[in-house]
């Protein structure tokens, strides 16, 4: 049996690979108490430098949480294992957020959801022509999570939106302007990479093999992107994408209608409110307050059952339609949760 996660010191940095390749580095909640312990033993040891996070194999960095026991336990009534691997998990996020020391991570092929929680808050994130990174919760009854709300707040006018609700796959490039990465190295690169930060934690050599960033579609759309996302809710994006009458307006009409209608409506308040917040605390608390609730009032159980336990793609959200949601239900959805918040 393999284990999955390789936690280990090496030279000067501290190491850790995802280490299930197969299911696409998908994190469980061991991994996770796993990494805050690693983050925990190294904050404070002199003898580790830096830290230098990948995954083994070429199709994942990290495609996102395991979430399959959330369902057997969400379906038999049980919401408290959910929200007890959330609660771990954002605090995980957060120390890696705040980490005293230089963070490299490596993201190759799939980085999304969880993913963007172990891979995106790092000082250093590397991509290569073959990263693909997405924050795709709405599409499974959740909002952007693990800390995803404050990198999406961050991107440039209002692609942080545009990127929430409808899932788009960003690659190297868009991924470096919309602020999920900050590198581009090329693929050939990365084990010499590896092996000089482990020797010397000389973190400006991530600088010396990095490439000159790839074009961003995106930002060739960023115009077209803040004039339709610029409203206050979801409402007021989709009245604004149905009287523009582009080729763009409708593909990202399309890529919506697959969504769950209260996740976006609630991810769009989410984001906003996380903007104006600007800190990687208030984005887990608020994150938390929705995918606490996720299980019983939300469209989890059912986006999981439509996406990996039936895989028939086709879930019955709560709402037949994306103007569904009341802002009262969005309201509701993120309300404090007092004695039962997040505490990290």
């Amino acid at each position: 049996m393999t284990d999955d996660i390789v936690i280990r010191v090496e030279g000067r940095a501290g190491r850790i690979t995802l280490n299930r390749p197969k299911a696409l580095n998908a994190l469980t909640w061991d991994m996770c108490g796993r990494i805050e312990a690693a983050l925990d033993d190294w904050a404070g040891d002199d003898s580790v430098a830096m830290l230098v996070i990948d995954a083994a194999g070429d199709k994942a960095f990290c495609a996102g949480g395991d979430i399959a026991e959330m369902y057997a336990t969400g379906t038999a009534g049980d919401f408290d294992y959910g929200r007890r691997f959330w609660a771990d998990e954002y605090r995980m996020n957060a120390k890696l957020f705040n980490f005293p020391k230089p963070v490299a991570t490596f993201l190759q092929g799939f980085t999304m959801g969880g993913g963007v929680g172990v891979g995106c808050h790092a000082s250093h994130r590397i991509v290569c022509d073959t990263s693909k990174i997405a924050m795709p919760e709405c599409g499974i009854g959740l909002v952007p999570d693990v800390g995803g709300s404050l990198i999406l707040a961050r991107a440039p006018g209002r692609l942080g939106e545009y990127l929430g609700v409808t899932a788009s796959r960003m690659g190297p490039g868009d991924a470096i302007h919309a602020g999920f990465a900050d590198y581009l190295v090329p693929l050939d690169k990365w084990d010499a990479l590896k092996a000089e930060l482990g020797e010397t934690a000389d973190w400006e050599a991530v600088d010396r093999a990095a490439a000159p960033a790839p074009d961003a579609p995106l930002a060739a759309r960023r115009a077209e992107i803040d004039r339709l996302f610029v409203g206050d809710a979801l409402r007021d994006i989709l009245n604004a994408l149905r009287h523009a009458g582009t080729d763009f307006a409708g593909e990202t009409l399309e890529a919506m209608g697959r969504n769950s209608p209260l996740s976006m409506a609630c991810a769009v308040d989410l984001i906003r409110r996380v903007r104006a917040l600007d800190t990687i605390e208030a984005a887990l608390e608020l994150e938390y307050r929705f995918t606490s609730r996720s299980m019983e009032k939300g469209d989890f159980l059912e986006g999981i059952r439509a996406a990996i336990i039936d895989k028939d793609r086709q879930p019955r959200w709560q709402h037949e339609t994306m103007e569904g949601p009341a802002n009262r239900e969005v309201s509701a959805m993120l309300l404090p949760l007092g004695a039962d918040g997040l505490k990290l």
